[in-house]
């Protein structure tokens, strides 16, 4: 009975499946699908983040694979602009077998301050419910403006956190993001406990100091179980929120994206939290 218990123990600290944000791997994967997805999957990654940007190209190959798509990325303006195309969209995610969609990003020039990001915030409440409708989960995805302070207190994410209905609108945080925002990833975890069911894996360069933009060094993007942030916490704490999925995702590598994403994988499969 002790040797099982200490194998639940060692179990509990593992992170059992962990996914791939296929957008770290657009430079490769168009010209060749099932090869690339073929060696996430021997890398030991389960799960599958799409962009519908490409999705048609893939879907095919991704379908030969025991890859589960999880999570679509869609494009923005269908939340902000073109919300009638919304619907198609959301009915054919669900048939796909998708469960989340995200928001994926909010452009420079459509940003703000408090009024903006509560404007933000009822629009993603209406996607929100066309989602719920369709049966399937939205979420954000964030960048690192949104850990901008503001004068009321908090930050831009607490606003649109404040503003947006739980059973509507969930987030996918990406911890290099809020981590480039001044803020340490564990700590919104905390705050948002049961709000953050998708996770963003990727760590930080060393040296890159607190700004609310992306305007980071291409090298500022690190593998997994590299750069500053301490990862096993992240998981302690992600885990204990509630959070269901994890997606390495590495917007930018030095090299061949997928050797990027195996030694994430290769560091994640060896760690104990």
């Amino acid at each position: 009975m002790a040797a099982s218990a200490a194998a639940v123990a060692l179990e509990a600290k593992q992170l059992k499946t962990f996914g791939a944000q296929l957008y770290s791997l657009r430079s490769i994967i168009d010209q060749d699908p099932l090869t690339v997805l073929k060696g996430l999957e021997a890398a030991g990654y389960t799960e599958a983040e799409v962009i519908r940007a490409n999705m048609d190209k893939i879907w095919s190959a991704l379908k030969q694979t025991k890859l589960k798509p999880v999570s679509l990325h869609i494009d923005t303006q269908m939340f902000t602009k073109d919300i009638d195309k919304l619907n198609p969209t959301l009915d054919d995610a669900k048939q796909r077998g998708f469960s989340y969609v995200v928001c994926p990003y909010i452009a420079p020039q459509d940003r703000g301050g408090v009024d903006v990001i509560k404007k933000l915030a009822d629009t993603l409440n209406k996607a929100g419910q066309r989602c719920k409708s369709a049966g399937i989960n939205l979420c954000y995805h964030n960048h690192a403006f949104e850990f901008e302070p503001v004068k009321e207190g908090g930050n831009l994410l607490d606003v649109l956190m404040k503003n947006t209905d739980p059973k509507l609108v969930g987030l996918e945080l990406d911890i290099m993001w809020a981590k480039v925002g001044g803020v340490e990833p564990v700590k919104v975890f905390e705050q948002y406990k049961g709000r953050i069911p998708l996770v963003h894996m990727k760590n930080l360069k060393a040296g890159i100091a607190t700004q609310y933009n992306e305007r980071v060094p291409r090298d500022a993007f690190e593998e997994v179980g590299k750069g500053v942030i301490a990862i096993g916490p992240v998981l302690q704490a992600a885990q204990k929120a509630g959070a269901k999925h994890f997606f390495v995702e590495q917007d930018q590598t030095p090299g061949n994206p997928l050797e990027s994403l195996r030694g994430s994988a290769a560091y994640l499969k060896s760690l104990n939290f």
